[in-house]
């Protein structure tokens, strides 16, 4: 029999058991899936979630800050997103330059649909102190920086927060303190206060730019704001800005001081599960009022980026992590699901795509990474998914929504004709990659009653991609018609893949009106085409370890038993992307190693333009 020891954390007192028990204080949570990520690909040959739309919010922009956020700052990171007054809002720490290095302000955008952002604006400046107060010694300036974004309190009332601090750490003894401001519903921002100050240090009104919540006139702000601080769980969210040396807010004891960027949900039966960087964990049965001792998950494996945790519409859990080891190398995004917040199975890609670093920064990680969701409280949007957002190389913001209930298998044949969806809205079942350059949207064309999915490309380092996942099989034929606006630049290359990412067939319409496919390892060359007009393509797989294929293009066998690029077991994806397979950056890429600015990378190239219609699919 195990035996029982006490472990005393603070005043609390909680047994221990010598070994583990899945669901207890001793391990909150646990992954069983055997899959894990390959760091050789972006996408870590692993098998994706169902119609997830990612998107856009910025695209960072140097040379024409008129098409950015009107700074043309290159370092945008640690997003924040809430659903309010039926409009998302999303806000974001933006430096000039590097991380942690002055000047760094926090920006805010919205959107009435996820898909269509606004412009940003700034919701917390650049801090400039009172006359006389001189930045603290073994400092070089002042920055924001934010754990926590929103608050809606009881009233209804939307609190938009964020952190200011000294560079280069802003934390502890660097810390100044948070501040506060009301959003209106009309857009507008209310007058910005302190709401705590650090507690390292002596800040009070008489030495910082803002007052005090509590000088607010407005009774119902001041309210609001108390209700904030009375919530254990959202200021826990506080944490390693101030890890709190008075101990007011944080029921942590001297473990608060190793533990970063909380997250947190409620389990079916109550209880509170708290996720932090670097696979920490923990529990509470009392709202926060006492924590029980952090500890490390052994089977999440993650670096120095965020852990989210949620319990979804469907009444499942998710969690959203990058599940490497490697810091600076933070992809791809996945999901993992459960149905009681504790067991977790099923590692899906939500965002396996690395453009590009356009600009060089200190410590801008590549990939998708510091991911958020909507915190408890904060917002339901309509629609059954999940929304997410997160930085991509700490340059751009992106958003990405999850159809719930999360998935990776899709059954029966396909069918899409895009004529029923709304222009500009979801695609069931695609998974969308969509640059602010490259988007990717259902539009009425040729006509009102025959829609297409397009796919438009001006960027210079990125591409547009939609992918359609289908039945897994060995015996596949795939119909789709393709229609290019043009045949003097640009490409639109078609992949099949396997559930690893493999690409045992590959079609590509190139800059020079050309129609190649892969036979083994020879480009062929199928036929020529021309700009402005449709193309039925039919492909039969013979998806097998040595198996081939055939191309039909407008009734006309162009290409017979051809054999796979890849040798595979089966077949799941259908892939459309108007650029070239990439696998850069990757581990051996320098992340650190000083570089200018990618060649014209704030100027649109010539669009690219194809139509995407009548997707058949039969997959045995």
């Amino acid at each position: 029999m195990n035996k029982l020891f006490i472990l005393f954390f603070g005043l609390i007192a909680f047994p221990v058991m010598t070994s583990a028990q899945t669901g207890s204080f001793a391990e909150p949570v646990r992954y069983v899936g055997g899959e894990i990520a390959d760091p050789t690909v972006h996408d870590g040959k692993l098998r994706l979630a169902v119609g997830v739309e990612n998107r856009q919010v910025l695209r960072a922009n140097r040379m024409h800050p008129e098409m950015a956020d009107n700074f043309g700052w290159t370092y945008n990171h640690a997003p924040n997103i809430a659903y309010w007054n039926k409009r998302f809002f999303l806000q974001y720490i933006s430096g000039a330059i590097d991380e942690h290095v002055a000047p760094v302000h926090t920006m805010l955008a919205t959107s009435p649909d996820g898909r269509n952002w606004s412009k940003p604006q700034v919701v917390f400046p650049e801090y400039k102190a009172p006359a006389g107060v001189k930045i603290p010694e073994g400092y070089t300036g002042y920055m924001m920086h934010q754990r926590m974004g929103f608050y809606v309190a009881p009233d209804g009332r939307l609190l938009v927060l964020g952190f200011y601090g000294h560079t280069e750490h802003p934390f502890g003894k660097g810390g100044i303190g948070r501040v506060v401001r009301e959003v209106y519903k009309d857009g507008s921002f209310g007058p910005i206060y302190f709401i705590r100050y650090s507690s390292y240090n002596n800040w009070n009104e008489s030495n910082t730019s803002y007052p005090f919540y509590t000088k607010s006139t407005d009774k119902g702000f001041v309210v609001a704001c108390k209700s904030l601080l009375a919530d254990k769980l959202m200021t826990l969210q506080w944490l390693d800005e101030d890890t709190g040396k008075d101990d007011n807010y944080f029921p942590l004891g001297a473990a608060r001081d190793s533990l970063e960027a909380t997250s947190f949900y409620h389990r079916k039966d109550g209880k509170v599960v708290f996720l932090w960087k670097k696979s920490m964990c923990a529990l509470s049965d009392n709202e926060g009022a006492t924590v029980s001792h952090p500890v490390k998950a052994p089977t999440l494996i993650m670096p120095g980026g965020k852990n989210w945790g949620q319990q979804t519409k469907d009444g499942r859990f998710a969690m959203v992590y990058n599940p490497i080891a490697t810091q600076e190398y933070r992809y791809p995004l996945i999901v993992v699901t459960g149905d009681d917040g504790i067991i977790y199975d099923n590692m899906l890609v939500v965002h396996g795509e690395v453009p590009a670093r356009r600009f060089f920064g200190r410590w801008k990680d590549f990939g998708p990474n510091y991911t958020r969701g909507i915190v408890e409280g904060n917002g339901n949007p309509p629609g059954n998914d999940m929304w997410l957002t997160y930085s991509v190389n700490k340059e751009d913001i992106w958003v990405s929504r999850v159809p719930l209930s999360v998935r990776y298998a899709v059954t029966g044949d396909v069918n899409d004709t895009f004529d029923n969806l709304q222009v500009n809205g979801a695609v069931p079942d695609w998974n969308i990659y969509a640059p602010q350059w490259a988007p990717v949207n259902v539009v009425e064309f040729p006509d009102t009653k025959n829609k297409s999915l397009e796919l438009a490309d001006s960027d210079p380092y990125d591409y547009a991609k939609a992918v359609r996942i289908f039945q897994t099989g060995t015996n596949v034929r795939l119909k789709f018609k393709i229609y290019p606006k043009q045949n003097n630049n640009g490409m639109l290359c078609i992949d099949v893949n396997d559930r690893y990412g493999n690409r045992p067939v590959r079609l590509w319409f190139n800059e020079n009106g050309n129609l190649y496919a892969q036979d083994g390892n020879t480009p062929k060359l199928l036929q020529k085409y021309v700009s402005g007009k449709w193309y039925e393509i039919a492909i039969d797989v013979n998806a097998s370890l040595k198996g081939d294929y055939s191309v039909v293009v407008n009734g006309e066998t162009v290409l017979k038993n051809a054999q796979l690029a890849e040798a595979v077991k089966s077949v799941e994806r259908l892939s459309f992307c108007t650029g070239a397979y990439r696998n850069k950056p990757d581990r051996t890429t320098p992340n650190q190693q000083v570089a200018p600015p990618l060649a014209g990378a704030d100027e649109q190239v010539q669009t690219a333009i194809y139509y995407i219609d009548n997707v058949d699919i039969v997959s045995r």
